[in-house]
């Protein structure tokens, strides 16, 4: 194979992942597929296959480097395990690159150039990897734009997946001038993409101005979140936990004094049973009836069926009067952070989560009531579903909470990929979103996206400010990934074109 085409190949990959927190480059993701397609020119199918894994592997390698640092320091194991184990996830998620790049060069070889297949198979193929075993969407390629504040804007009518076809599309325009294709098709192109930029970026402005306005007229509701920075190698530890809630009490009787109508802790904040009612217990009620305040936090939970126990884990919410208010259960876990998935496999990996067996997901996305208004609650990695924050905005939520602990990512780039993902839920609900992270980073974002007010990693504190609580409906929210399942439909169409184009010129030539 090429050996040009190998280091255009592996030069895609490396303008992919630094698009992304915390390298942010984001501007670089608008040509990062340009090298790629380039290479692909004239190249067979298997050789395409190649060429994209390599491009996939190097992307997901940047972007998920991380995962090697989580599983050798809390899943105790070898560190050339973990960056085998990294490395191959990297190539298992860089097998949608590569059936991208068969699709593109099958098609081109049937008459159907770059810009009509490719931005409808990088969505598709990106829409089943969130999906497929589960789904794994970690930085898809519309997180790269998360403060692009007037082009996510679309992601109420389109999802993430709007977002990522424009990409791809602007990607395929500079490879048609790079190519040097036809001058008149090449103004052609052009002008649609500038008719394109200008719709998106009215719609934008427009969608901006509307939010700043509802915001304007909205009641305003102060939030406090709690950053309590518990070091993860002692969260668990019953010798701490007595700490851990006194330094989290502390910090909610410091906040209250600013008059919070909601306190927010973060994912497993009280590292015990809350349901058990013994005096950690009633120790928690206390801080609520103290702080005169609604108050969110995380807990393990479990579920006895005879003798055998299910764990959970769960959200609570309790009353200023110190009653509890209601209770989620998470839905959508963590592979081997809060279970093993194929564990007869995998046996030499342990869970990354201590203090009880794994997890079992709970039975629905089930809104906490605060003061009579719906907040839906996003555990930890559900903040980078979008169907599950659709479902809480279906069910008529006013607020979006994404409470999370990511203490095992270290000082990587994984909390700022993470907060990223989180921001478009935001945009897609027209809900504000307001997130306590255990270390870092917690934030409150508004309805167009935007962070307001965030904290550092590793910092012990407490971030105050103001939301505002609304019931919106999006297109997103309503319909789900229409647009999804209309480049679907375009494809299936396009592929039948091809199909019945080529039958007819074997014809002809017979």
């Amino acid at each position: 194979m090429n050996w040009k085409a190998c280091i255009l190949s592996l030069f895609s990959g490396i303008l992919l992942f630094i698009s992304f927190p915390s390298y942010d480059f984001h501007c670089f993701v608008w040509i990062a597929l340009v090298p790629l397609l380039y290479a692909l020119r004239g190249r067979t199918l298997s050789e395409s296959f190649r060429l994209g894994l390599l491009t996939g592997l190097v992307y997901n390698v940047g972007v998920l480097y991380w995962v090697s640092f989580v599983v050798v320091h809390y899943g105790f194991i070898p560190l050339y395990l973990g960056i085998a184990i990294t490395i191959l996830m990297a190539l298992c998620l860089g097998l949608y690159v590569s059936l991208f790049s068969v699709a593109v060069v099958y098609l081109r070889k049937r008459g159907i150039r770059e810009i009509y297949a490719a931005p409808l198979l990088w969505t598709v193929l990106e829409f089943v990897k969130s999906y497929f075993l589960t789904g794994f969407p970690w930085e898809n390629l519309a997180y790269a734009q998360y403060s692009n504040a007037w082009l996510i804007q679309i992601a109420d009518i389109t999802g993430i997946y709007g977002i990522t076809f424009v990409i791809v599309l602007a990607n395929c325009i500079l490879f048609d001038m790079v190519t040097r294709r036809g001058k008149r098709l090449l103004v052609t192109e052009a002008v649609c993409g500038m008719i394109i930029a200008a719709c998106i970026w009215g719609y934008g402005d427009y969608r901006i101005e509307q939010v700043r306005k509802m915001v304007r007229d909205s009641t305003p509701v102060p939030v406090s979140l709690i950053q309590g920075n518990i070091d993860q190698s002692v969260k668990w530890d019953p010798q701490f936990q007595s700490s851990t809630l006194g330094i989290y009490r502390q910090l909610s009787l410091t906040a209250a004094q600013s008059g919070p109508r909601l306190i927010v802790w973060p994912e497993t904040a009280a590292p015990f049973y809350f349901q058990d009612t013994d005096e950690r217990h009633r120790q928690v009620l206390a801080v609520a009836r103290e702080a005169g305040a609604y108050l969110l936090f995380g807990s393990p939970s479990y579920v006895a069926v005879g003798e055998r126990f299910f764990y959970r884990n769960s959200a609570y919410m309790v009353s200023p009067d110190g009653n509890i208010a209601g209770r989620y259960d998470k839905t959508h876990l963590v592979p081997f952070g809060e279970y093993v998935p194929l564990r007869r496999l995998l046996f030499f990996v342990q869970k990354l989560v201590d203090g009880a067996g794994d997890f079992m997901p709970g039975e629905g996305t089930t809104p906490l009531v605060m003061d009579g208004r719906k907040i839906g609650v996003l555990i930890c990695y559900e903040g980078i579903f979008p169907e599950i924050s659709a479902a809480y905005g279906r069910k008529g939520s006013t607020l979006l909470v994404n409470i999370t602990n990511d203490a095992w990512y270290g000082r990587t780039s994984a909390p700022y990929q993470h907060l990223s993902m989180t921001a478009l839920r935001a945009v897609e609900n027209r809900l504000f979103l307001v997130r306590a992270a255990n270390t870092g980073i917690s934030a409150i974002i508004d309805p167009a996206g935007a962070i307001t007010a965030s904290t550092g990693l590793f910092e012990r504190g407490v971030l105050n400010g103001n939301i505002r609580l609304m019931q919106c409906t999006t297109v997103y929210a309503t319909y789900g990934d229409v647009f999804v399942y209309a480049c679907m439909a375009l494809i299936v169409c396009i592929s039948l074109f091809s199909i019945t184009r080529r039958n007819k010129h074997d014809r002809d030539y017979l």
